[in-house]
């Protein structure tokens, strides 16, 4: 297999990652054939899965905007993928240019991208480290260099909890990160679920199959089990609801969330939360 001119040296080409898969639906090029037939399988069983993962980056390029309409101007992005077109800094930083943004992932290709997407970007930095190890993300000098964690900070964990499971303990993760944070920080949130999926939760477990082979277990959680992440901050109407129902651009839009949406969009959940 020849690695490809922008594939960081050192990484295993060979193995699928969640993060070039999401690339893959969002009809980004930073991925490799064995990206894009997993991603493939997995869309036999779930179709719409480009609708969702649409429907993602639609509801965090709302709630971004809300963050600043709020006066939050700082952003933590854990999870953060591979650069595609309306990334976090750049919604932000068109809102107030002030904005600050530290993206997190530990893909090796996400956080290369990053870097080099990044390049002569004021107020932005990227980090290598793990959801599963917070301390390890506060720690780093990037978040320093970047944000004030004595202000408020808008923490993005878009699509990347349901990659943690049980055993890896994501809501004391999640608190941990919170405790870190000033009063007045908010939670922006989205989370897989088998509600709102319209097949059955038979088939579209064919899915999630699909990701255990490769080794990235998809954590398919209940309403309840996501609402608790949000202990410590107050949910904001409308609360924990589908993404395309969260302060929907009803205008028909660039934020693909007019009404009409296609039905898979409304899988899964989205929620913000402000700490008191």
């Amino acid at each position: 297999m020849e690695r490809p001119s922008w594939a960081p040296p050192g990484i295993d080409i060979s193995v699928p990652s969640v993060s070039r898969i999401y690339d893959y639906y969002l009809g980004g090029s930073h991925n490799f054939e064995v990206d894009r037939q997993a991603a493939r399988r997995a869309m036999e069983f779930l179709p719409g899965l480009p609708k969702i993962m649409q429907a993602n980056r639609a509801f965090m390029r709302r709630a971004v905007r809300y963050a600043v309409s709020e006066g939050v101007t700082q952003f933590l992005d854990i999870g953060s993928g591979i650069p595609t077109f309306g990334n976090v800094h750049e919604v932000a930083q068109a809102a107030s240019p002030e904005a600050r943004v530290v993206y997190v992932d530990h893909d090796p290709v996400a956080v290369a991208h990053s870097q080099a997407v990044l390049a002569g970007t004021v107020r932005t930095g990227v980090v290598a480290a793990d959801l599963r190890k917070p301390q390890d993300i506060l720690s780093a000098p990037e978040i320093g260099q970047v944000l004030d964690l004595s202000r408020p900070v808008a923490l993005m964990l878009v699509a990347v909890l349901h990659f943690l499971e049980d055993a890896d303990d994501p809501y004391t993760a999640v608190a941990q990160l919170r405790d870190a944070l000033a009063p007045g920080s908010l939670l922006i949130l989205t989370h897989a679920s088998y509600e709102g999926i319209p097949i059955s939760e038979e088939v579209a477990g064919g899915a999630v199959g699909v990701y255990r082979d490769i080794r990235n277990p998809l954590v398919m959680r209940d309403a309840e089990q996501i609402r608790r992440f949000f202990d410590g901050f107050g949910l904001i109407e409308p609360g924990l609801v589908s993404m395309p129902d969260w302060r929907p651009d009803t205008t028909g839009g660039p934020e693909g969330d007019a009404p009409g949406e296609d039905p898979y969009s409304f899988s899964g959940f989205a929620g913000l939360g402000r700490k008191a």
